[in-house]
């Protein structure tokens, strides 16, 4: 199980120089366990989507701390060979003196040509020399103990999260039907021939979210401006490009691009109504959510979309899951894996709002 391949990170930490990925680790272990006790008391099907949403953002924790952790230990791993490497040399001549000298008898060791005076001067060397040997030994041997407890260690890690990452998966797919299955919550409806109206004439993304927001309904959650600044993020990932920062191409974005691994589970931050879900232009499939009158939050590049327009949402809903076209990820043992891009933008009235003054800082 997975939760063997978090906790067995523990024992890395006395290896490790940063244990922060061990006590991720726990945390993700423990929400596990949380959440397969609420999916064996779901009742409804609500219940069960806040456990699979709950299963879903554990396992990604701690497949994100397992990374971590296991980079980590393949960094401490190269250390020590390098070390091991580099002192080939002195190594071979330290068993050559440690075999010499268990050849010898004890008393043999001690002559000296030059008569007692000699021989006291050479079993003094000796009485200094060995404690030295004694210590070159045992720092040989607690690098090779520690590489192999990071060897093996690694390797048992590996093993158990290729079958976390079938049960991610498969939480994903149990989760996508629970949300197709979802019922009895009232829907906001908007005008389709409006909404196709706008989407056929708008030929920029701000162009549709402002002729969306000339066709809203006022909406609910007043309370949306006070929690400027503790919002979550929508998905677990990093900061790849801020707001009105220009990216590789030269594209200048007045929101956020995060970068999020393969498959990656996306919510609301708050309680919002969807507003539009779908394709829109060339940012792949995008979801509008109205948190308050007058705000509009859009997520854009998602793989497989949860919510409809209209459904009204509370904090944590799912609203879709990014990429993951080989169904797996890869990259477990510290190695690259595929990335996928999350765009954010938060719009009050017509204009972009800096999403750094709204979200929590996780960097």
């Amino acid at each position: 199980m997975i939760r063997a391949a978090l906790l067995s990170l523990g024992l890395l930490a006395g290896s490790l120089a940063e244990a922060n990925p061990v006590a991720e680790a726990q945390i993700a272990a423990r929400d596990l366990e949380m959440a397969a006790q609420l999916l064996a008391s779901a009742r409804t099907a609500e219940d069960r989507i806040a456990a699979l949403t709950l299963t879903i953002r554990a396992y990604e924790q701690g497949m994100s701390a397992l990374r971590a952790g296991l980079r980590q230990a393949a960094v401490r791993a190269r250390v020590i060979e390098q070390r091991l490497e580099a002192d080939e040399a002195r190594i071979a001549a330290l068993l050559g003196a440690l075999q010499a000298i268990e050849k010898v008898p004890g008393p043999v060791l001690l002559l000296h040509p030059s008569g007692p005076e000699g021989s006291a001067r050479a079993g003094m060397m000796m009485a200094d020399i060995a404690p030295g040997l004694q210590a070159e030994v045992e720092s040989l041997r607690a690098d090779v103990q520690d590489l192999s407890l990071i060897r093996a260690t690694r390797a048992a890690a590996v093993a158990q999260a290729e079958t976390g990452l079938a049960d991610l998966q498969t939480a994903r797919v149990d989760l996508a039907a629970a949300m197709a299955a979802r019922t009895g919550r009232v829907p906001v409806r908007t005008d389709p021939a409006v909404l196709e109206a706008l989407l056929s004439t708008s030929a920029t993304l701000g162009a549709f979210a402002a002729g969306l927001s000339g066709i809203l309904e006022p909406s609910a959650d007043p309370g949306f401006e006070a929690r400027r600044g503790f919002l979550p993020r929508p998905v677990a990932g990093s900061l790849l490009y801020g707001f009105n920062d220009a990216d590789q191409a030269g594209v200048v974005r007045p929101g956020w691009v995060l970068a999020t691994e393969p498959g990656a589970l996306v919510t609301t931050p708050a309680a919002a109504t969807v507003r539009y879900a779908g394709p829109l232009l060339d940012y792949g499939n995008v979801i509008v959510l109205e948190p308050q009158s007058d705000y509009l939050l859009i997520l854009a590049g998602l793989e497989t979309l949860f919510g409809r327009t209209g459904d009204i949402l509370v904090p944590g809903d799912p609203v879709g899951l990014m990429g993951d076209s080989n169904g797996t990820e890869t990259g477990i043992d510290g190695g690259q894996t595929r990335r996928e891009t999350l765009y954010l933008e938060l719009r009050q009235g017509t204009a972009p709002a800096d999403p750094a003054n709204w979200f929590e800082t996780e960097e």
